[in-house]
């Protein structure tokens, strides 16, 4: 079911219970992660782990939204910086699911956030200024180094935020920078959890959410603005590919 049908009362019962589960599991779990501070990073970014598991769990079960991945073969055999579309708080659990020892780019604000952000801040999460200007783009290197040279894969959100399906926002160069100055290599993820999960939405649909991972691109040689491209150009063909009916109507939408 996509966001075009009214919702039921029993979508919006779901809805409701499952915000309510989190909204009480989260902040006792979180004060747990916070005590795991003092332990190596491998011990922290895994203390994280059964609450993701569990969120999935009733992301599935109670919401009724599960998911398919296409293109698993094109996962590398080492850490890399995976490049992805960003529609809703659903891929920042799901695909933690989907590929290994992942972290993300996150804005340092973010950890001002009473529980979550707190919790957030004692994972080895990448945090960003994104007020500093070039500095950000440097904090970003070398954060995201360290953490590939520990075997971990770095999530960013090119758009930056969420952006509705249908549309698109510039893509910005930071994580196309990342790969070229360390080598790493670029995986691109189109996705349609916005169908059913939009952008600060109270009320879920159920539904299968489409994960499509492309072809791997090799940094090598090519600018930040090279692998930039190439990436958003394979991205937003797939979701066309994946969300035909949605970019169809915004083409018809008058201007």
């Amino acid at each position: 079911m996509s966001q075009a049908s009214k919702p039921t009362l029993s979508i919006v019962l779901r809805s409701a219970f499952f915000m309510a589960l989190l909204v009480v599991i989260t902040p006792p779990y979180a004060l747990g992660v916070m005590l795991c501070f003092p332990l190596p990073h491998r011990w922290r970014r895994r203390s994280v782990v059964p609450w993701v598991a569990m969120a999935t769990w009733l992301i599935r079960h109670v919401l009724g939204i599960d998911y398919r991945v296409l293109g698993r073969e094109n996962i590398p055999g080492r850490p890399s910086v995976i490049l992805a579309k960003h529609q809703s708080a659903w891929e920042t659990i799901v695909l933690q699911m989907i590929f290994p020892w992942t972290l993300f780019v996150w804005k340092k604000e973010l950890k001002m956030l009473p529980f979550f952000g707190w919790a957030l801040a004692a994972t080895p999460m990448i945090s960003v200024d994104r007020g500093a200007g070039k500095a950000a783009l440097q904090q970003l290197v070398d954060q995201g180094r360290l953490r590939l040279g520990q075997g971990y894969w770095v999530i960013i959100f090119p758009e930056g935020t969420r952006t509705p399906v249908g549309t698109h926002r510039r893509y910005k160069v930071g994580g196309a920078h990342l790969a070229v100055e360390t080598g790493a290599p670029v995986v691109p993820v189109a996705l349609n959890s916005g169908e059913f999960w939009s952008r600060q939405a109270f009320i879920k649909y159920p539904g299968t959410v489409t994960v499509s991972i492309g072809p791997t691109i090799d940094p090598t040689g090519l600018s930040a603005e090279d692998v930039n491209a190439r990436a958003e150009a394979w991205m937003e063909a797939e979701m066309r590919r994946i969300s035909p009916r949605k970019y169809d109507a915004e083409r018809k939408k008058p201007a």
